[in-house]
């Protein structure tokens, strides 16, 4: 493979890290959507409890007794808190899945003749 140009191979390696980039805001994307339902499912057990339930948080290696009231305000704030960390992971992810599909393709007319490449805007 020593005759792919070096601007092929510069191709081939940002399309390698925009690749891995992908892999880790999925990744991100994925753990904030488990916290999402797991929040929504205490909120969910939050519901069933009379109003003068005893509560209990965990903070850190020790468990608080709350009002029910603040523990729902509080699942409720990080349920909208994560929802727009996924929205933002989202809006990345389709930026770099263009950016990953223009290498590709890039790399591929290069690599089949390279006439019709467009070039690489910098």
């Amino acid at each position: 493979m020593n005759n792919i140009s070096p601007k092929v191979q510069q191709q081939i390696s940002m399309l390698q890290q925009v690749q891995q980039q992908l892999q880790t805001i999925v990744q991100q994307k994925m753990s904030f959507e488990m916290s999402v339902k797991e929040a929504k499912k205490a909120n969910e057990e939050l519901e069933t409890l009379k109003e003068d339930a005893e509560v209990y948080v965990s903070v850190g290696a020790v468990m608080m007794q709350k009002d029910k009231a603040s523990v729902k305000a509080e699942l409720e704030e990080k349920i909208e808190t994560l929802e727009l960390r996924i929205k933002s992971l989202q809006k990345q992810e389709t930026a770099l899945q263009g950016k990953f599909e223009q290498l590709q393709q890039q790399i591929q007319a290069a690599m089949s003749g390279g006439a019709g490449a467009p070039p690489q805007a910098n």
